[in-house]
């Protein structure tokens, strides 16, 4: 557990501390925000990139601080409250100064374009720190809400340690929600930088995600009776979901909200309550592949699967609620009625133990995918710092272009071990290919490792179940011939696309579909956004194939390029394209589109 914290002071934005225990870091981001008049310096950068994306880091901060409310005795048994208390405050230090008005919330600095263009430490940023925010004009009601559960989350956290900031956090919670909730909209609406990276499918179940947490800080009626009154307006006793995540909050509110039931508090408002108790027991049954057929895909190996792209983000959260709702049930000594049958807490409890064992090396693979654990875990982390030698070593800056043909091509691995980052993880077929081009695998994010401080403390606290740690030393740096082209970072869910058209290839089992998915414009040019679809339209697998791609004036990436001119190959983790399926791949240039075609295959 304490090296997942350490991935939380490797993410740190802004001044370090002096007790910084992540030494290859270094004080970045430190005029955040000064372009706007405002100070947003600190927060956390979200993923492999230095962008700080309000949503997630507020989803994060809501899962340290839910953990440290309800497995209060297992971290601080552990010696590590200290240490999540930390990691907490300094999410909250920034919201609050992102909080400048008790309508106006800072929701994002940095341009999700530009720094994805770029390969560089965070101490060395050069892109734009371009800060975005809500306003009554521009609202967000999702990333206001989830600030506002956050702060209140944390502020249970904090109330036996620091009283008068546990208040403080409080005011800001109070404030957020009720420009939440007055001011509705999505946050992407108004953000519309964000909509390729962090796309809201929703605002609703923020709403009541605050609504709660704000019931259990403050205990004031007008928070219960809003999540009864809107149960059906807003969802929370109509949806059953599968997904537990920074974009979906339904079956987190359901199960805080059958914590008030099992104990006892559901008052004149219980009818409602046991509706969202029903709702939190489909969750759990479908997790528990115990719900009629309605139930949670798994790999092979046994894995939660939900989506392709960075499907242990998705994982670790659903673990992590179960093992919470495990804890409720069992101190109520309750039992879950599935559709399958009677289930104990102790067998929910199992299977959220059996997804951090699948993360911790219980795989096909035998892979650890939290780094830094076990003799096998990753050593090719898509992450900027985490990939360039530290200032200590390298004390020259690395610049956008040196990052990507020195850094990013290296095939060393990483010169940096970024303890508690959990990686993207494997696909539906329990593959993984430990590439640093692999974002959708090798990446790590804030939202992916924060439900495993409370996961695995809860489950160290059970006998017999204590990891250690093994450390690897780094590979010497050894320069690689520079590459021709720059791969930079992907973005994190598609944004909307521009009517598609196909493109037969003459004499080849394979069609094109070419789209545009974001255009911007810097000075006098306007930069577009190309998605290529190559798909296999033939009945045969195709393998060793070859594309060229012609007039392209940027850069590329979703491709490995060919010493020869214009080629590229299929990355090293898609060997072979099988019938029916598809690859993409991404280009950026000014003017038309480049010219693809088929150069060989087999």
């Amino acid at each position: 557990m304490d090296k997942t914290l350490l991935f939380f002071e490797a993410q740190r934005s802004g001044k370090l501390p002096p007790n910084q225990r992540v030494k290859w870091r270094g004080d970045s981001g430190l005029k955040d925000g000064f372009l706007q008049g405002v100070n947003l310096v600190g927060g956390y950068y979200d993923a492999g990139d230095h962008v700080k994306f309000g949503l997630p880091m507020a989803y994060s901060l809501t899962m340290l601080a839910w953990s440290v409310v309800d497995f209060t005795k297992e971290i601080a048994d552990l010696n590590q409250m200290g240490n999540t208390l930390a990691a907490i405050k300094w999410g909250t230090n920034y919201f609050i100064k992102a909080h400048t008005q008790p309508n106006v919330l800072w929701a994002q600095v940095g341009d999700g374009e530009s720094d994805h263009y770029c390969w560089e430490r965070a101490e060395d940023m050069t892109t734009p720190r371009t800060a975005y925010k809500l306003d009554p004009s521009h609202p967000g009601s999702d990333l206001a809400g989830e600030a506002a559960a956050a702060l209140a989350a944390a502020a249970l956290a904090f109330k036996p340690y620091d009283s008068s900031y546990s208040n403080l956090l409080l005011v800001h919670a109070k404030q957020l929600f009720s420009f939440a909730d007055t001011f509705r909209g999505l946050y992407d609406d108004s953000i519309p930088n964000a909509q390729a990276f962090y796309t809201s499918s929703g605002y609703s179940d923020e709403l009541l995600w605050a609504a709660a947490w704000l019931y259990r800080a403050t205990y004031d009626e007008y928070y219960l009776k809003y999540v009864v009154d809107n149960a059906v307006s807003l969802g929370g006793t109509g949806w059953a979901v599968r997904e537990f995540s920074w974009d979906n909050k339904y079956a987190g509110v359901q199960i805080l909200l059958t914590k008030i039931l099992l104990d006892g508090a559901g008052g004149s408002y219980t009818s409602t309550l046991k509706q969202y108790q029903a709702k939190a027991d489909y969750f759990t049954c479908a997790c528990l592949q115990k719900n009629d057929g309605y139930n949670v895909a798994l790999t092979t190996g046994g894995l939660i699967y939900v989506r392709e792209w960075n499907n242990l983000q998705y994982a670790s959260s659903a673990a992590f609620l179960l093992a919470m709702y495990s804890d409720y049930l069992s101190e109520k000594k309750a039992v879950l009625t599935c559709p399958e049958g009677q289930v104990q807490p102790s067998d929910v409890l199992s299977f959220a133990k059996s997804q951090a064992d699948y993360i911790l090396g219980k795989n096909p693979k035998a892979i650890s995918y939290l780094v830094g654990y076990g003799q096998n875990y990753p050593t090719h982390i898509h992450h900027r710092g985490a990939s360039i030698a530290p200032i200590s070593v390298q004390h020259a800056p690395v610049s956008c272009i040196e990052g990507f043909e020195t850094w990013y091509h290296r095939p060393q691995a990483n010169p940096n071990i970024i303890h508690g980052a959990l990686v993207g993880g494997p696909s539906k077929t329990d593959d993984f290919s430990d590439d640093r081009s692999n974002y959708e695998q090798t990446e790590p994010t804030l939202s992916g490792s924060a439900p495993l401080v409370g996961l695995f403390c809860k489950l160290q606290s059970l006998s017999g179940y204590h990891g250690s740690y093994h450390h690897r030393s780094p590979t010497p740096y050894q320069k690689p011939p520079a590459s021709h082209h720059l791969q930079p970072s992907t973005p994190y869910h598609k944004a909307p696309e521009s009517p598609k058209l196909y493109h037969k290839v003459p004499d080849a089992p394979v069609t094109f579909l070419h789209s545009i998915i974001s255009t911007w414009t810097i000075g006098p040019t306007t930069y577009y956004k190309h998605k290529v679809v190559v798909k296999n339209t033939s009945q045969k697998p195709i393998t060793e194939l070859k594309l060229i791609v012609e007039n392209l004036s940027g850069s590329l990436w979703g491709l490995s390029p060919c010493p020869e001119k214009n080629s590229y190959e299929l990355p090293q983790w898609i060997k072979v394209l099988k019938p029916d399926s598809e690859l993409t791949f991404v280009y950026v240039q000014g003017g038309a589109q480049a010219k693809v075609s088929i150069k060989s295959y087999l």
